[in-house]
């Protein structure tokens, strides 16, 4: 056993030390420990010899405590009872009732499910604690591989990633949002080639390939080649640049429901890109239950396994 934890005394010793120490009265102490006074006592001076200090003045009238003894038990009281409640602790974390989940989100997860997910899951379990940070689908897939985050919402590619599982929360084609100003506002309803003169407002490809090339596949598909004027990331930001001019972006409905009066939202007819919102984790030898409890609230009550 390494040095650090080689200790002259036992868990034992402590526990009778501090029990003399709050009743400052050795019969009484044996008493409420169920064990015999010598015996208590032996411990005791077991216990001050490993030491090297004494730890209680004795007479016939009154047991007190030495300044070693008052110092030794300010040191160990606060250990026993993290001890003492360790226990319970540790039986609710294996309930799920307690302990801590790591979750990132894209935008849209935030416009959309996150905020219901959260209220819901903090309904139900109060003594988990999240952690929630934005982060582009390509770092939430590089941290969920190396076990990083309990699980992230974020935009999948065609094929599921190797080694997560994932349940699909949100698919919804995007419509567009223009400046309120914009000559096209006036209209109900645009087809993406109504476009072609219309600068856009993207986000790097590097953040979510899977949905910018579905952008690029719809804008072709819809015969508008797409003039990219601004790529940036988080997603809100695009909606300040549309707030300011610099172009349009696409939004689902979903995110459209609470704008500024300063943009408007059109439907597309037509080809469009189409968004997809998923929970995705990494399962673990190890059950956690803290991670289930969350996606067990996130899925709707699916069968998952954290």
């Amino acid at each position: 056993m390494p040095n650090k934890y080689q200790f002259p005394y036992e868990l034992r010793h402590l526990v009778y030390f501090l029990e003399v120490a709050n009743q400052l009265h050795f019969r009484r102490a044996a008493e409420s420990l169920s064990v015999a006074q010598p015996a208590l006592s032996r411990q005791i001076a077991q216990l001050e010899k490993a030491l090297g200090a004494p730890l209680f003045l004795r007479t016939k009238r009154r047991v007190e405590l030495t300044p070693a003894g008052r110092a030794f038990a300010r040191r160990i009281e606060p250990v026993l009872r993290s001890l003492a409640i360790a226990g319970g602790e540790l039986g609710a974390l294996i309930r799920g009732e307690s302990g801590h989940v790591r979750i990132a989100f894209t935008g849209l997860a935030m416009a959309t499910v996150l905020p219901g997910i959260v209220r819901e899951f903090g309904r139900r379990y109060p003594g988990i604690r999240l952690e929630l940070n934005e982060s582009p689908t390509s770092a939430q897939l590089a941290a969920l591989h190396a076990g990083e985050l309990g699980c992230g919402f974020f935009h999948p590619d065609a094929t599921a990633p190797a080694g997560l599982r994932t349940h699909m929360l949100l698919r919804e084609r995007n419509g567009i949002l223009l400046p309120a100003g914009h000559p096209l506002a006036r209209r109900a309803m645009l087809k993406l080639r109504d476009l072609a003169d219309t600068p856009l407002v993207l986000f790097p490809r590097s953040n979510n390939p899977g949905f910018y090339d579905r952008v690029l596949a719809a804008c072709a598909r819809g015969g508008m080649t797409p003039r990219i004027a601004e790529e940036i990331w988080p997603r809100v930001n695009s909606i300040g640049l549309v707030r300011a001019g610099v172009g349009a972006t696409f939004i689902t409905p979903s995110e459209a429901r609470d704008l500024p009066a300063d943009v408007v939202f059109r439907p597309l007819t037509g080809h469009a890109p189409e968004s997809r919102l998923v929970l995705g984790w990494k399962p673990a030898p190890a059950p956690d239950a803290a991670l289930a409890a969350f996606l067990s609230v996130a899925t709707g009550g699916a069968q998952v396994k954290a």
